[in-house]
């Protein structure tokens, strides 16, 4: 067996986020189609171009590394993204759909935020600093995109969530 070092935890993490991404631009039309507030539409709009954006960066890091850009299975988001259909599923047509989407949407991203951060402190350790610098772009843009949701959240749709239906 290959030794297993931070070297390969970060090839294999970044085989795990790859995956991910790919996983959340597929989801996201879903979660376009079935939101309400056309600020919430416009959010998973902008978010689904930063993504193919992460896609792209991903991809570079990659290519630094002289290897195939190619996805693990991530269990994780699986779950994440299979929660945000259940959401969408129970509460199509419900003041609450909108409030619920955002959770799951943020969900998500808490989720990338971990990933990159982590993924981000492995490449300056090893010596990676353009990886760095990609990967802290995306980070960055991830935050951006939760305290969007925040935003939207607390500025009407978790009120109009509490409405009597």
């Amino acid at each position: 067996m290959a030794e297993k070092t931070l070297d390969t935890l970060f090839h294999d993490t970044l085989k795990d986020i790859y995956y991910a991404e790919r996983a959340i631009l597929k989801a996201l039309p879903k979660m376009k189609r079935g939101a309400q507030s056309p600020e919430l539409k416009e959010a998973f709009d902008t978010h689904r171009s930063q993504t193919e954006t992460h896609v792209e960066r991903l991809q570079q890091i990659f290519e630094m590394l002289g290897k195939r850009a190619q996805g693990k299975t991530c269990e994780a988001i699986e779950g994440i993204l299979a929660e945000g259909e259940e959401t969408l599923a129970e509460y199509k047509g419900t003041p609450a759909l909108d409030a619920g989407l955002i959770a799951a949407a943020q969900a998500v991203e808490h989720y990338e935020i971990a990933r990159y951060g982590t993924l981000k402190r492995w490449a300056t350790m090893l010596g990676m600093d353009e990886a760095a610098e990609l990967l802290d772009a995306t980070l960055k843009e991830e935050s951006e995109t939760d305290e969007t949701l925040t935003g939207l959240a607390d500025s009407a749709v978790n009120e109009e969530a509490m409405a009597q239906g």
